[in-house]
């Protein structure tokens, strides 16, 4: 077994596009329940009408893609709209509820029979991302890097793009919590009746956060259709949402740079886990399993992670331990 390697590629992994793409979703479930104390389970859901939204634009309408863009946010903006109008006024639960049932039954919808002229029904949408790639100053099939970490052309343009628009996200959310309109929603976070007294709209506030955290969500929709260059129904399955809880937890919640640190850390704990699984298979140590249950071993390895994480440091690696509460009196 070839640790170095395995350390290797665990740290191309940390900083690779996938992880920027977690880390921009994780950056709006922060919005969400970090600052404001929304449950929402189904962020899953934003990132696929954002996915759907510039796959559908550029495949099927022959669109730009920054058009597409648009369009994948304004399907997320009309999502958000429709969960939080009915939810938002009641208790944090039935937003839970809503989220999480809303991000399967999406799913179910856009991989059914009906839609497949639109959205290629089980079998996805490929071909997406020429225009995108269109624009790569680097040569496509040329590796860049330095030693055993390196990346393709392709794989680095969409790095840059996402990991830029992660740092713009960061510094929005920035400005929005150092502002007036953050010590509200921070305040409602903590004390929501107490906001309500001061005479401020809750719901309103509470709409704002959502819609916002959304977008982003949807924007890393985008920016995983435009990585895989396809997109497929069953990828946007809720441990999408499962992983972005354990990003946000294993960060920090309420942490502006909690998101991008716990996708980076995830994602290198996850690739060493896998090379370390595969590692042992191949030395025979491990006669009782199979490669795709190594799988489901990583799988089990992240679920323990978030029980540790909610048990010992519910506040992550660089939260606070009071960004875990909600209505803290």
């Amino acid at each position: 077994m070839d640790i170095l390697s395995i350390l290797a590629d665990s740290t191309r992994s940390a900083f690779g596009p996938v992880a920027a793409v977690y880390a921009l979703a994780a950056i709006g479930l922060n919005l969400h329940f970090g600052y404001t104390g929304l449950l929402n389970f189904g962020q899953v859901g934003f990132m696929l009408v954002g996915a759907y939204g510039v796959g559908i634009s550029v495949s099927v309408f022959q669109l730009p893609v920054l058009v597409g863009f648009g369009i994948g946010l304004l399907c997320a903006l009309v999502l958000a709209l429709l969960l939080g109008i009915p939810t938002l006024r009641l208790r944090a639960d039935y937003l839970a509820i809503t989220t999480i049932a809303a991000g399967e039954v999406i799913r179910l919808i856009y991989r059914a029979d009906f839609v497949e002229p639109l959205t290629g029904g089980v079998f996805g949408m490929q071909n997406l991302a020429s225009g995108f790639r269109r624009f790569n100053p680097f040569e496509s099939s040329a590796r860049y890097g330095f030693g055993d970490i390196t990346y393709t052309g392709t794989h680095l343009w969409t790095m840059v793009v996402t990991w830029s628009l992660v740092l713009v996200m960061v510094g929005v959310v920035w400005l929005l919590m150092h502002s007036p309109w953050g010590r509200v929603i921070k305040g409602i976070r903590e004390d929501e009746e107490a906001v309500r007294s001061l005479g401020k709209d809750v719901f309103t506030y509470k709409m704002q956060v959502l819609v916002l955290g959304g977008l982003i969500g949807a924007l890393a929709g985008c920016m995983m259709a435009m990585h895989q260059a396809a997109i497929q129904p069953d990828q946007f399955k809720p441990q999408v949402t499962f992983f972005l809880w354990v990003i946000l937890l294993l960060g920090g919640a309420g942490r502006v740079f909690g998101p991008v640190l716990g996708a980076m850390a995830f994602w290198f704990l996850m690739d060493f886990t896998d090379g370390v699984l595969r590692g042992m298979g191949s030395m025979g140590w491990l006669p009782f399993l199979d490669s795709p249950d190594y799988g489901a071993l990583q799988l089990a390895f992240a679920g323990l992670m978030l029980v540790l994480l909610i048990v010992f440091r519910p506040q992550g690696l660089i939260g606070d331990r009071k960004e875990m509460l909600i209505n803290v009196k």
